[in-house]
């Protein structure tokens, strides 16, 4: 059972969410009563916060625009001993917090990450882009830093304060779950998942992830963490590729020097030298 005594924050960064925050903010309230619920306006253009105000929530404002900033904003200024992370487009199931929550506390974590599970079989739920973007991404993961995640770019997570108030935030837009489950893994933190259903947009709420372009700042982020946190891995791969290259342009030059007595490619050599000497 969750500890009345322990305080527990909704964090919900939003851009441009009107037609959905205020039903987002009553549902988290009906089934999480004791929480405080935080809204990071993340320079909407258009109700989202004056909607979010008037729910009941406290908003923060971010006017550098991208979710990492607005998580960054929510993390660095609420205090909680729980956290708890969704979106404010109504995609994310609110009625299994309590249950996940409770887990969490079970399994001794510091994150636990919600599995979307789509509630229907529509196209539009989880298009087929985003859904073999995941896969590849949560492999590469797993692969680099040893984990055994599922669903690496969930919006839904719940953190102990320990881990929020750890997390140094490199990241500008949707590469922040990436960024979050790279922390827990190089970390070696207790991490755990939880299955979420996971809904269809409603009609006039729009989604701001774009495949190829978020896509790729994705994948520009597990590259510079993983030089971040395993520097040692990544230039001694580098380095390896060198000395192979140098000693294989060096055998033929070694094997006419031993014949001939002479180094008839200079250049060659030269190079052979500067690739082993990098």
């Amino acid at each position: 059972m969750i500890d009345m005594k322990k305080k527990i924050a909704i964090l919900i960064p939003c851009f441009n969410e009107e037609k959905t925050i205020k039903d987002v903010i009553q549902n988290y309230k009906r089934e999480i009563p004791e929480a405080n619920i935080y809204v990071c306006n993340n320079n909407s253009t258009d109700n989202t916060k004056q909607i979010a105000l008037t729910a009941g929530a406290f908003v923060l404002d971010e006017m550098q625009k991208g979710k990492a900033y607005a998580i960054e904003n929510l993390f660095r200024n609420v205090e909680a001993d729980y956290y708890i992370l969704t979106d404010g487009d109504m995609t994310y199931d609110s009625t299994i917090s309590t249950h996940a929550l409770n887990y969490l506390k079970e399994v001794n974590a510091d994150m636990l990450v919600g599995i979307r599970k789509p509630d229907s079989s529509s196209k539009d739920i989880y298009r087929a882009g985003h859904k073999f973007g995941n896969k590849i991404f949560t492999l590469i993961l797993n692969t680099i830093f040893s984990g055994n995640q599922n669903d690496v770019l969930s919006g839904y997570r719940i953190f102990t304060k320990r881990f929020v108030k750890s997390m140094p935030i490199l990241s500008k837009g949707f590469d922040i779950e990436v960024e979050i489950t790279i922390h827990a893994l190089s970390l070696n933190l207790n991490t755990c998942e939880y299955d979420i259903n996971y809904f269809e947009r409603p009609k006039g709420s729009l989604s701001k992830l774009n495949t190829f372009r978020d896509g790729f700042l994705i994948i520009k982020t597990i590259m510079k963490l993983f030089i971040d946190y395993k520097p040692f891995v990544v230039f001694s791969i580098i380095s390896s590729i060198f000395i192979i290259l140098g000693v294989t342009l060096f055998i033929p030059i070694l094997g006419d020097f031993i014949s001939t007595g002479l180094v008839e490619r200079l250049p060659t050599a030269i190079l052979s030298l500067g690739l082993i000497i990098l």
